[in-house]
This record gives structure tokens, C-alpha cells and sequence, in this order.
């Protein structure tokens, strides 16, 4: 798809310290009168450090309320009910109120701004949002993000197996981009060579990073950048083609085949392993990664079973007819239900 503009954050802070000058970053921008929706139970964690901040920037708060809810009904009914005089809307907490913000910010024709509190996924730079509508999750277009803002503090201090999902959907690239460069040689696509770079490095950049351990600042600081320039690399296309491919497709089957669905990265990440490990394509650093985060120690808490991942991938292939990745062929499918039970990492963490 050629799009004739294409929207990069006018803001980007992904450091320490972040939370507490937000309002400086806003009114820096010449944004002063805001609503500001917060994950659950989120106000009472960080609603005094973003208020104080305002306050001191001359940032005025015209309605700022607790979301947790991504029905388009909702998200819908909020829109239209929010003062005339907001500027932007800023979304807080994790991917329920970030896309809710989004698709505000993008109905109402605002900036919308993102502030996520944990690193699960590269929805937080996405223009794309995932709703319900009519009792069923669908992927909407959205507002790219006028400005992105990350406290890797705040990051730290949340559930390490949002980090651990994180990295399933930064190590996901490594597929996303092979399967559009297949879909390519297909005749069924043709890849944007910019977006496509974008979303390789970042991939590379994060997975070459060294690290000790998944808190340290510089770890976290290449997860998020990644993370956010993956979003870019979706813009730019005009489509999610850049980041997700069949390891995608395998995940959002498992969210509708599941009652309990784990993580979207959690999903992303195994799924990416198979893929890879199929076509033989970088799985080895794949599975580098996964064991020095301690990404594969985490899965094998899970209740995950052979069979949904088994229908899953039958099932992938339908989640999105128009494409055409590799699961799309039944040899790769084949050879995904094969692997599920023959390869030593999936074997520990499959029952």
C-alpha cells in the first residue's frame, strides 16, 4: 500500500524518570488541556506523580477516568463524551487502555499520546487497535502515536512475565519479515523495502544486545526502542506486514480457540520459534534469547498443551485468508504439527 503522509511520534522518551515529567513533555509541545484514561487500578499507583506534573507544567486535566474495557461501543460512547477543548488524549497502563486511547485519539481527529507501564507487546506504537466488536476482537485502524513516553522504571516494576512477553513479540520480527519476503516471492505481496529494514534491525538490534539480566537499563532500553520502531515499520507499510506473519497468525487462533488465552508474546514467541525452526531461518539465536531472559523457563510454568497449538495452527491460515505466508502451505503446516512433539525445547514446555 503507498501512503501519501506518513506519521512518526512528534515525542519520544523511553528512559527513567519519565512519569514524572510528563507534563513538561506535553506542554513543551504546546499541549495544555488533556484526558488522560488509566489502566485498572493504576490511578492510585501513579495518578499523584502525573497530576503533580501537570500541575507544575500548566497541563490541565479536562476528565481523566479508569478503563478496562476495549469494546468499540464504549471506546465509542467515551469519545463523543469527552470536553471539546481536549488536545490529546493520553492512554496509561497496558494494551486494553492504550488501544482504547488510540482509537479515541483517531475518531476524534486528536493526538493521542502513549504511556505504556509495561513492555508486553508493540501495541503501544502501533496505529492499529484491537477491539471488540459485535462479540469478537477485530484489528482496527487506529492513531499512530504523536508522542510515546516510557519510564523504564515503571517498566521494571511490573509482572516479569510482561517482560517475558515482550520478547516474544520483538523476537517475532525474525519471522514476520521472512514470511513477507516469501509472500513476495509468491506473486502475493510486495514488500516495502524501508519498513521491511526497519522492522529487520530492529529486530537485530535487540536480539545482538548483551546483557546480564532483563532488568538492566540498557536490555530494557533496546526491548522498548525495538519495540517502537516496529510500530514505525507498520506505518510505513500501511499494514501489519512488517511485524506479523504466521507466528501471528498461530497466536490470534489460540485467542479465539482458548477459553484463557496466555499473553500475546508468550503465543508470538513460541509460534515464532516454530516457524523458524521449520524453515531453518535464525532459530538458533531464537532460541539463544529465549534461554538466557529465561523466556523458555517461563513457558514451561504454563498449562500449555500440544493439541491447541496443534489446531491453532490448522486453524492459522483462516485468521487471515488475504495473506499468504508460509503457514498458508499445508507442507509448513505439516511441518509445524510434526515439530511440536519431536523438538527437545518444545517437548519441556508442551503437555
Amino acid at each position: 500500500m503507498l501512503k501519501d503522509e506518513i506519521s512518526i511520534p512528534s515525542i519520544l522518551k523511553i528512559e527513567s524518570g519519565v512519569t514524572a515529567h510528563i507534563g513538561d513533555y506535553l506542554s513543551n509541545a504546546g499541549i495544555t488541556q488533556v484526558t488522560i484514561l488509566f489502566g485498572n487500578g493504576l490511578t492510585a499507583m501513579f495518578g499523584d506523580t502525573v497530576f503533580d506534573s501537570f500541575e507544575r507544567a500548566g497541563v490541565k486535566v479536562l476528565h481523566h477516568q479508569e478503563m478496562d474495557t476495549v469494546d468499540f461501543k464504549d471506546i465509542t460512547d467515551l469519545a463523543f463524551e469527552l470536553p471539546n477543548k481536549t488536545q490529546a488524549v493520553i492512554g496509561m497502563g497496558g494494551g486494553k487502555v492504550i488501544d482504547a486511547a488510540k482509537y479515541i485519539g483517531y475518531i476524534l481527529r486528536i493526538p493521542f499520546i502513549s504511556v505504556p507501564t509495561s513492555s508486553s507487546s508493540d501495541g503501544f506504537s502501533s496505529s492499529s487497535a484491537s477491539l471488540i466488536v459485535n462479540g469478537h476482537r477485530k484489528s482496527l485502524p487506529a492513531k499512530m502515536a504523536y508522542g510515546i513516553l516510557v519510564d523504564t522504571d515503571v517498566i521494571k516494576s511490573a509482572p516479569v512475565r510482561f517482560l517475558y512477553s515482550g520478547v516474544g513479540d520483538m523476537v517475532a520480527k525474525i519471522s514476520s519479515t521472512y514470511d513477507w519476503q516469501h509472500e513476495e516471492d509468491m506473486g502475493y505481496d510486495e514488500v516495502n523495502d524501508f519498513a521491511f529494514m526497519i522492522a529487520k534491525k530492529a529486530a537485530n538490534s535487540f536480539v545482538r544486545t548483551p546483557f546480564e539480566s532483563i532488568n538492566e537499563d540498557l536490555f530494557l532500553k533496546e526491548l522498548l526502542d525495538s519495540l517502537a520502531m516496529s510500530g514505525i515499520a507498520n506505518e510505513i507499510a500501511g499494514s501489519s506486514a512488517p511485524t506479523s506473519g504466521s507466528e501471528h497468525l498461530i497466536s490470534h487462533a489460540l485467542d479465539q480457540l482458548l477459553e484463557h488465552p496466555q499473553l500475546h508474546g508468550i503465543q508470538v514467541g513460541i509460534a515464532t520459534y516454530i516457524m523458524c525452526r521449520i524453515c531453518d531461518h535464525r532459530w538458533k539465536r531464537i532460541d539463544t534469547v529465549f534461554t538466557k531472559t529465561g523466556f523458555w523457563d517461563y513457558c514451561a510454568t504454563l498449562d500449555l498443551k500440544v493439541k491447541d497449538f496443534s489446531d491453532a495452527i490448522d486453524m492459522a491460515p483462516s485468521v487471515k485468508p488475504h495473506r499468504h505466508t508460509y503457514l498458508h502451505e499445508e507442507k509448513y503446516r505439516e511441518l509445524a504439527k510434526a515439530l511440536l512433539t519431536s523438538d527437545e525445547r518444545l517437548i519441556a514446555i508442551l503437555h
